[in-house]
């Protein structure tokens, strides 16, 4: 078992939608549809106590039962909960179309998001989260809270306060559409001092500078070995950018230079809600314990597979 990780993102009310055919737009679309726990955050905090990592997570939910029930169930699942219940908005919630159609022609994950009370989030929310883990060795950020400027404050503090203590610092790209609007490089200019940078090939290719300087035609090799060199990080290798590549695997890249890949497990996919979450879990869970890059890599897409071989975003009992 490692030291305690403090993760800052959001908590939301998945409610996915696993659609049995393309969306016929206008008109009906079966699918079987449920709710779930949802929210970065929350995923990620439920996933690394599944590798045996103590959490505690920061962040605020509403007043109401939906709150209630997410914060009852991490703290069921083990999680530490230093979360907020806030009677000034409503639990976040996300609609989760599963297996739509890509404008590619592939089979992936659409979301439509009502962030809801995760907006409200503070420094104050941070430093009361912070001070309640003293045991605290990492801090977890989810790119959705720099990135929606109503908990942006929030997210800066995470990032200053981690470097206050000492902790090491992963950062999660989040999401492509909202890094577009703030703007790649301005993102890893607040997270150049992060340890470790996870983000997907669409994510990695608007961080590296929107589309501007040639990184729509890189593959992921070179924008995870691009990205790596402008992390400070502090550890032996410097900072280390993981690329996601789904159903491909991943590359992970250093600053000091080694570039690793790792492919998939073939399993039977259900639902990818939450895949990059568990994938994040299963890297950290291992990385913090002293493991070297290409053995975190590999712990993180046996989660990252596991996770798909269910419905919905963090583990199963």
């Amino acid at each position: 078992m490692t030291g305690r990780v403090i993760v800052v993102g959001d908590v939301v009310t998945d409610l996915v939608a696993v659609l049995a055919a393309p969306i016929a737009s206008g008109s009906d679309t079966p699918a079987r549809i449920s709710a779930y726990g949802g929210g970065a955050g929350g995923n990620i905090a439920a996933w690394l106590v599944r590798a045996g990592v103590p959490v505690t997570l920061c962040g605020v939910v509403g007043a109401d039962a939906a709150g209630s029930f997410q914060v009852d169930e991490l703290a069921a699942a083990g999680v530490t909960c230093a979360v907020r219940q806030c009677p000034d908005a409503a639990t976040g919630s996300v609609i989760v179309l599963s297996g739509a159609i890509e404008p590619d022609g592939s089979a992936g994950r659409t979301m439509i998001t009502d962030r809801g009370a995760n907006a409200l989030l503070g420094p104050d929310d941070v430093d009361a989260a912070v001070a309640s883990a003293p045991d605290a060795v990492h801090l977890h950020l989810s790119g959705y809270t720099l990135l929606d400027a109503g908990s942006s404050d929030a997210g800066r503090r995470a990032l200053d306060a981690a470097v206050e203590r000492g902790l090491t610092v992963s950062v999660d790209a989040a999401s492509a559409a909202p890094l577009r609007h703030v703007g790649g490089p301005a993102f890893m200019s607040l997270v150049r001092r992060a340890d470790v940078l996870f983000a997907n090939v669409a994510e990695a290719r608007v961080l590296l500078g929107d589309g501007s300087d040639g990184g729509e035609t890189l593959g992921a090799t070179d924008l995870a070995a691009a990205l790596a060199m402008r992390l400070e990080g502090r550890t032996d290798v410097g900072g280390t950018v993981v690329v996601k590549l789904g159903a491909s695997g991943a590359v992970a890249a250093t600053s000091r230079g080694a570039v690793l890949p790792m492919a998939a497990l073939a399993v039977d996919v259900r639902d990818t809600t939450g895949a990059g979450d568990a994938f994040a879990a299963g890297f950290l869970g291992a990385w913090l314990t002293g493991a070297e890059v290409g053995d975190a890599l590999k712990a993180g897409t046996a989660f990252g597979a596991l996770a798909v071989t269910m419905v919905g975003a963090r583990p199963t009992a």
